[in-house]
């Protein structure tokens, strides 16, 4: 034996050890069992990993997020070991973490039913329990072929290392680059296999170092996301660092769940997505109408304010528009097949309204005195989402866009930026959303038109812009689109889920397609600098996302009925019509429940409709000209004069504040 020199890092600390060959790194990490893998040269590592001179070793624990993956994963394992055990001719998929949990594939005859995943659930409890340890060990391509001769799935993926397998859905969690390896499940009194599986790892020491897990789901999912492909049976699980967390995590998904926006939306009678009009494509009811125009006349009044000019544009264009835009190169895929017409000529659904708003700018000569132009539309335009990823109103295939492009010149790009972010955080913050973080989209190496310089110098513009207004900045290397970089804005729903919502575009493309110009103060023409900007991303999806973070009790401002007069008795229900009268002589929404149900029926039928106020008269009230007030939370106020109670709401309504 001979010794061996490592430096153990902790965040800035470093400490240096000396120790014997064959060392691990669970040897170095002993009795913290916090600690469930390590990094060595920047690569994640089993703690069965033997240290070697010069390595520097920090440990991963299992709160981090490597550790949460390797948690997940690990737990991955143990689910598809059970799946085994229980229903033998189950061939293996894949079986990655995901945020929050993992999942695996499973190719079965018939697919999983409820009591299925609480018997597998039960099992892996079983397996947890043994404590089985994690072994890995290397094979070659052909030796994996061998071992794994029954599962055809793995077979194909052997065949999938490196690039092949990053691009394929969750393939690189399974075999990665380079060297493949299986992970054995040892007993742990015998070390005999119970079970094995072709994975790139790291995995925690053993099973019994899972604290808490809970599987929650099966649904259909094709092999390696394709549609082409066979489709097999998928489970989701999820699992965390101790049993309370666990918990938590149930809870906020039991809240979530009551908060879904396809279940609100129909209790509520907001809006439906019929099967006889077609997936993603959907139509708001009365009420949901209500709410869409208050949100979409609010925005227009501030863009008006604001100097945005408004515009219109078709739902169809020629394809040649989307050549020259460079859609039909970039998003072909995701736009709806042409149709034919005028003698062989394709048309198409428009998936953006840049190309014409750009047609719009190029109709007349343009000076430089009307910049910066802005241009504003509520556009709606089409994408042809597969149909796995379509998604209530958060991702459909019809959508209004509160679409705008800001034509600028060079000098004035770093002001129009800096006021168009601050504008859409300011408008956000008038709809309740308060929580916001940005995040800054930088050019992808393998994807981008323009020069180096134009690039360093917007994304440098935007980082200036972002930093302004004081809020955390978090970067996004590679992840902004082929014309320029973004500032995504950010926010946190009521439940603390983050939400892309609004973003800010520099775009060095569509001018140069466009062959955009305007005549500088000299006489030359100059190309104008172009920014998209969108602030909901789409009415559709940011109706959906209030929806959510308020529950349903949209504050009296948005509620498409602001107030509901609840008689005690018949002889009541004239004095309240003639109180609704006067209140929506002033612009409020409220109706009267002149049902036969009795009282208490009535204002419950108003809880459950989540209405702000309920306005309440019986023989006291109609005799001082007053009314009792009854606020969402349930507390109560009475003999109200009819004035002072229309002004409280016309007041909480012009305050745009939640009661």
């Amino acid at each position: 034996m001979s010794d061996v020199r490592v430096t153990v890092q902790r965040d800035s600390e470093r400490e240096e050890r000396v120790v014997t060959t064959g060392t691990t790194a669970a040897d170095l990490f002993q009795g913290e069992r916090s600690v469930v893998a390590a990094r060595v040269a920047g690569e994640l590592k089993d703690l069965a990993y033997e240290v070697a001179d010069g390595d520097a070793v920090e440990p991963v624990e299992i709160t981090s997020e490597d550790g949460l993956n390797i948690l997940r994963h690990s737990t991955a394992h143990v689910m598809a070991q059970a799946v085994q055990e229980l229903f033998p001719q189950a061939k293996l998929g894949i079986g990655p973490p995901i945020k929050d949990g993992f999942y695996y594939d499973f190719d079965v005859e018939t697919p999983f039913h409820p009591d299925d995943l609480k018997r597998i659930e039960k099992k892996m409890q079983e397996i947890q329990k043994r404590g089985q340890k994690f072994a890995r060990r290397s094979v070659s391509d052909d030796a994996a072929r061998e071992e794994l001769a029954d599962e055809p799935y793995k077979i194909e993926l052997i065949g999938l290392k490196g690039s092949a397998a990053d691009a394929a859905e969750g393939a690189s969690a399974e075999v990665g680059a380079g060297e493949l390896t299986i992970y054995d499940n040892l007993d742990a009194k015998t070390g005999e296999l119970c079970w094995k599986d072709l994975c790139r790892g790291p995995h925690l020491p053993s099973t019994r170092a899972i604290p808490a897990f809970k599987l929650m789901r099966s649904a259909a999912a094709y092999w390696r996301g394709s549609e082409k492909n066979k489709q097999l049976q998928r489970i989701y699980g999820t699992a965390w660092p101790t049993k309370d967390e666990l918990k938590a995590h149930l809870e906020f998904l039991a809240e979530a769940e009551k908060r879904d926006h396809r279940k609100l939306g129909a209790e509520l009678d907001l809006f439906s997505i019929p099967e006889d009009i077609g997936s993603g494509l959907a139509v708001f009811h009365p009420k949901g109408g209500i709410i869409r125009r208050v949100m979409e006349d609010y925005s227009r009044r501030r863009h008006e304010e604001s100097g945005y000019e408004f515009v219109y544009t078709p739902h169809a264009t020629k394809g040649k528009l989307f050549e020259k835009s460079g859609h039909l190169d970039w998003y072909a895929d995701g736009m709806y097949p042409p149709m034919q017409l005028d003698e062989g000529v394709d048309y198409y659904l428009k998936p953006m309204n840049c190309p014409m708003h750009n047609l719009i700018f190029d109709a007349r000569g343009r000076s430089y005195r009307e910049l910066p132009l802005r241009l504003f539309e509520f556009g709606t335009v089409y994408r042809y989402e597969k149909s796995g990823v379509v998604h209530g109103l958060t991702r459909a295939r019809g959508f209004t866009q509160d679409d705008a492009h800001i034509y600028c010149t060079k000098e004035q790009m770093a002001d129009e930026l800096d006021a168009t972010l601050t504008f859409v955080l300011d408008l956000l913050r008038d709809y309740g959303l308060t929580d916001f973080y940005l995040e800054l989209s930088t050019k992808d190496p393998e994807k981008f038109v323009g020069s180096d310089e134009a690039w360093e110098e917007a994304t440098e513009t935007l980082r200036k812009v972002a930093e302004k207004q004081g809020l955390p900045l978090v970067p996004d290397p590679g992840g902004a689109a082929f014309y320029g970089p973004k500032i995504s804005v950010q926010t946190k729903d009521a439940i603390g889920r983050t939400w892309q919502m609004s973003t800010v575009q520099l775009d060095f493309n569509l001018p140069e397609r466009f062959d955009l110009e305007y005549t500088a103060a000299d006489g030359t023409k100059q190309r104008p600098v172009m920014v998209h900007r969108a602030l909901f991303g789409s009415i559709e999806r940011f109706f959906a996302v209030l929806l959510e973070h308020y529950a349903g009790a949209f504050p009296a401002w948005l509620a498409p009925v602001q107030a509901t007069g609840i008689p005690i008795g018949d002889a009541h229900v004239p004095y309240l019509q003639d109180f609704a009268a006067q209140a929506k002589a002033k612009g409020l929404r409220i109706e009267v429940d002149s049902s036969s149900d009795r009282m208490q029926k009535k204002i419950r039928n108003a809880q459950k409709a989540k209405v702000p106020f309920m306005i309440i008269a019986g023989d006291e009230d109609v005799a001082n000209g007053a009314v009792s007030f009854r606020y969402r939370d349930g507390s109560q106020k009475n003999g109200i004069p009819r004035d002072e109670a229309i002004a409280e709401i016309l007041d909480v309504v012009e305050r745009r504040v939640q009661v």
